[in-house]
């Protein structure tokens, strides 16, 4: 699946353009790297999202392409700062 909709799919962004455009400004990078919206995410892959001056750091732990809202968190595991290192 794609970052951008990964992104979408899991809830972490609201719309996929909003990612889109998050992994083109190199906010969005996957296992310590900047990554392009066309990147194919895996489970295991740690992303790292900037937010303004807020940084999430997410393992992720299943790929899906339809989720329901509820289900939408097991997708992912947030990491502690220190832990992504």
């Amino acid at each position: 699946m794609r970052l951008d909709k990964f992104l979408k799919v899991s809830r972490l962004i609201k719309r996929r353009t909003v990612a889109n455009e998050a992994c083109d400004n190199a906010r969005v990078s996957v296992n310590g790297r900047p990554a392009k919206a066309s990147y194919d995410v895996k489970v295991g892959d740690v992303l790292q999202i900037q937010f303004g001056a807020r940084a999430v750091t997410v393992e992720v732990l299943q790929v899906s392409e339809n989720v329901r809202k509820d289900d939408a968190v097991g997708m992912y595991r947030e990491l502690l700062p220190d832990a992504a290192k």
